[in-house]
Formats: C-alpha cells, sequence, structure tokens
C-alpha cells in the first residue's frame, strides 16, 4: 500500500515525490487515518449483521420454545403422547428447522418431518453437544446451526427434552457475500481518498513550491523584480507570501547599499593607492643607496599596493555592471587576432605555455574587444593560476553558423561538482586545501561571466576533480546578426 500511495502521489504530482516531503506524509497520514476509519466502520457493520442475524434467530427460537409446551396442552386429547407430539412438532415446524423430542432415558420420541428441514443425521452430532438452556451456535461440516433445548412436561408430568436445530448456512453465506462487497466497496473507497487527499494536498501545496522555486532560482538581479503573488491560497500561505517578498525587499535594498558603498569605498581608496604605488615605484628606480632588506620591503610593498589597485578596479567594474554605468562598445572584431595576442601577453606574465588551437579563417564576432580582452585576461590567469607549471593551457576556437565558441582548457586540479553551481559568485572560492594557497580575490570570473553576458554572450564551465577545467566563451558570429 505504501508504494501504491507513493506512485499515486508521483502522478499526480507530475514528478517524483520524496517519501519525507511534507506532501507525502500528509497524504499518507490522512490515508492511513481514513482507511483505518473505514475498515473500523466496515469491520463493526459486519459484526453488527452477524449479530443481529444470529440475536434474531436465537429469539425466534426462544419464542418457539417457550410456547411449544402450551401448544401442547391446547392440543392435548386421548391420542398417545408421540402422536400429540408429532402433530405440535409439524405446527411449529418451519424450513430449515429440524426438532425432535427425547425422553429423559435417551429414546427419540417424536422429530420434524418434511424436505426442508436438515439431515436427521445432525441428531446424533447435536446430542454430543455440552447441554444449556441458551441458544448456542456452532458449526459442523463447513455449516452453521443454532441449538436450543427446553424442559418439556404435560400435566406436572416431564416428557424429556424437546432440542430446535436451526440451519443458518445460507443466511452466513449471504451475509458473508454482504462483507465481501462491503470489502471490495471499502477497498475502492481507500482508493478514491488517495486520489482526492494527494491531488488536494498537491493544490495546497503549490503556492510553497512555487515560493521555494523562485527562492531557489532567485539572484542579486531578481532581488528588486515584482513581487510574488499567490491567487485563492489560504492566509497561512499568503502570510509566507507576504514575508518572503518583505524579505526580498529588504535585500535589494541592502544590496543596493553594499554596491553603492563598494563602488564609493573603492573610488576613494583607488586614488591614493596609485599615488602612493607611483612614489613606491620611484624609490625603487632611483633608490641606488639602499640595502637589500630596504630594496626588497619596498619591491613587496609596491606589489601589495598593486595587486589591491588591480582588486579594487575589479570592484569598480563590478558596481559599474550593477549600476548598468559599465557600457559595452560592441562592433565586428577579429577574433584570431585577439586571442593571440592574449595568449602571448599571459605568456610572457605566468612564464606558461599556451597552445592555441584556431581555424585558418578569420572569425569574425560582435563584441567589445576591451571587454573581452579583459575576460579572456581573467580566464587564462585562473587556468595558470590552478594548475601547474609544466601543464599546458589549451585555447581552442570552435565556430558554428550563428556562434563562436572560445574554449579555456587547463590540466590543474578541476573543481568538485558541489562548487561548480558558485563558481561565479562573487568572492566565491573552493575551500580546499588544494586551492587554498593560490593567491586570488574571487573576482576574477564573476567580472569574466558580467562581461561576456554584457556582449550577449554567455559562459560555461565543464570540470572534473583531478582533471582539470574547460571554460567555453559562447559570442554571437557577425554575419548571423540580422
Amino acid at each position: 500500500m505504501f508504494r501504491h500511495i507513493q506512485s499515486i502521489v508521483n502522478k499526480l504530482g507530475g514528478s517524483r515525490v520524496a517519501t519525507n516531503s511534507l506532501q507525502f506524509r500528509l497524504t499518507l497520514e490522512l490515508t492511513l487515518i481514513s482507511a483505518l476509519g473505514v475498515c473500523s466502520i466496515t469491520l463493526w457493520s459486519s459484526w453488527r449483521l452477524e449479530q443481529t442475524l444470529i440475536n434474531g434467530y436465537k429469539q425466534n427460537l426462544s419464542y418457539i420454545s417457550d410456547s411449544f409446551p402450551e401448544i401442547i396442552k391446547i392440543s392435548s386429547l386421548n391420542d398417545s403422547i408421540q402422536l400429540e407430539l408429532e402433530r405440535s412438532i409439524a405446527q411449529v415446524s418451519k424450513p430449515r428447522l429440524l426438532i425432535w423430542v427425547r425422553s429423559p432415558r435417551g429414546e427419540l420420541l417424536a422429530r420434524s418431518r418434511g424436505m426442508n428441514i436438515p439431515s436427521s443425521d445432525l441428531i446424533e452430532v447435536a446430542n454430543k453437544l455440552p447441554a444449556s438452556n441458551d441458544p448456542k451456535v456452532f458449526q459442523i461440516q463447513q455449516q452453521s446451526f443454532i441449538l436450543a433445548q427446553t424442559a418439556l412436561s404435560l400435566d406436572g408430568n416431564p416428557i424429556g427434552n424437546v432440542y430446535w436445530l436451526q440451519d443458518i448456512t445460507e443466511d452466513q453465506r449471504q451475509l458473508g457475500s454482504l462483507f465481501s462487497q462491503l470489502q471490495l466497496g471499502s477497498i475502492l473507497l481507500v482508493f478514491t481518498l488517495i486520489v482526492v487527499i494527494a491531488s488536494r494536498i498537491r493544490r495546497a501545496m503549490a503556492p510553497i513550491k512555487e515560493i521555494s522555486q523562485i527562492a531557489s532560482n532567485i539572484s542579486v538581479i531578481d532581488l528588486g523584480a515584482d513581487p510574488l503573488e499567490l491567487r485563492h491560497a489560504p492566509d497561512e500561505i499568503l502570510g509566507l507570501a507576504k514575508a518572503f517578498n518583505d524579505m526580498l525587499n529588504r535585500l535589494s535594498i541592502s544590496w543596493e547599499q553594499q554596491q553603492q558603498f563598494v563602488g564609493n569605498v573603492s573610488h576613494e581608496l583607488k586614488t591614493p593607492l596609485t599615488v602612493i604605488s607611483g612614489y613606491l615605484q620611484s624609490l625603487l628606480r632611483r633608490g641606488d643607496n639602499l640595502n637589500s632588506y630596504q630594496n626588497q620591503a619596498l619591491e613587496t610593498a609596491s606589489a601589495e599596493a598593486e595587486r589591491t589597485i588591480r582588486m579594487l578596479q575589479d570592484l569598480l567594474d563590478l558596481a559599474r555592471v550593477d549600476s548598468g554605468n559599465l557600457h559595452f562598445r560592441l562592433m565586428p572584431t577579429v577574433l584570431n587576432t585577439l586571442i593571440a595576442e592574449v595568449a602571448e601577453m599571459t605568456r610572457r606574465v605566468t612564464g606558461r605555455q599556451i597552445i592555441m588551437q584556431t581555424p585558418n579563417s578569420e572569425i569574425v564576432v560582435y563584441a567589445d574587444q576591451n571587454r573581452l580582452e579583459q575576460a579572456l585576461i581573467n580566464l587564462l590567469d585562473n587556468a595558470a593560476k590552478y594548475s601547474n607549471q609544466d601543464q599546458v593551457v589549451y585555447i581552442n576556437l570552435e565556430q558554428s553558423n550563428q556562434q563562436t565558441l572560445i574554449h579555456i582548457i587547463d590540466q590543474g586540479v578541476g573543481i568538485p561538482l558541489a562548487h561548480q553551481s558558485r563558481i561565479f559568485e562573487r568572492f566565491y572560492r573552493v575551500d580546499e586545501a588544494m586551492t587554498r594557497s593560490r593567491d586570488g580575490t574571487g573576482l576574477g570570473l564573476a567580472i569574466a561571466k558580467s562581461l561576456i553576458e554584457g556582449m550577449q554572450g554567455k559562459i560555461t564551465l565543464r570540470s572534473k576533480l583531478g582533471e582539470g577545467s574547460t571554460f567555453t566563451i559562447i559570442l554571437p558570429n557577425w554575419e548571423s546578426l540580422p
């Protein structure tokens, strides 16, 4: 039954429902409660019908047995007692009712006759049963009977005992047939309840699923989008939706304040840091009388200043993207030449071997050359940073009728599957021992993604832990544009 309920819930829900979900648990619990109630009512009704049937026969036998001595007295004549008993038995005989009278010495004085009475062999079987003044139900050879007995006397003289054996087999069979129908009806009712309950719970859970889906797919871009609107939902769900919308509104305000703060701070810090970096480089060029320790300290300070300036520039770029102030000059761009220049620049800076695989024909894409160059530098720098010095970085170009694919392939540490969905988030870094020692701010991939998407392109990732990563930039071809 558990599997049937799960199958029905999955069909009604249109997707696989987990066994630990609220929808499945509510459906299972309500179905079990309903099934228990239906089965209890069915069993009680069947038992009650059987008791009513048996009690009716018992009362009838008690009435006949109580009135039988009076019948004998009324019809008592000068005939023999046997003829009188047979006449009285014939007067009260009914279908499937066996009546007989035994003397105190065990002799059979009289019995009922006819085609509608049970077999006379039952007399010997019934005589072996324990005597009782109350009617008793028993079975013999898959047949059901009610046996009653009373003491019989005439004019104060004991005659013997009269026995009443009522065959209720046919009534029991009809009752069993009715019970089977009740069972079938109960089963059909239970499955109907499963369908109705599962459907109703699915509809009741639909707003919660909608909220969950929106929450799982929401990004910083959607924080200020239209609020969630639910129709015909219960008050509790409407309250949850209102709280959800209020939360998004607060997050949107906080995000805008954070963007403004980051942009302002980056802008204010960039100018003094640029001045400091300039003075440090001037000291390095003119510091002929510096000792080795002083010279090393100045070089370290200059390098850190340059790194901080680059990070501030990245933050400024992201702030411009978020505010919509980062403008793109989209135009036909020869990709072969641009990639060759970026590869040579990266090769000189990192000392890494970079192999290009490009077609012989020119590939012209629709892009901003400077922004595309910045994105490529970030991706190549990332590939070099997370692979060993002796490992090669590949750049492959692949062109179709509508778009061009730029594959940047490294053979480095790779990215675990659990982190791949978040690798383009700002400041996100894989917290693994293999990447913890690498220098970086966690902004390079986020900037590359923003730049590529700003040029109507797309960036994807395919990676396997320990085998390297492949970042693919997809840009529209210039010829494919209308």
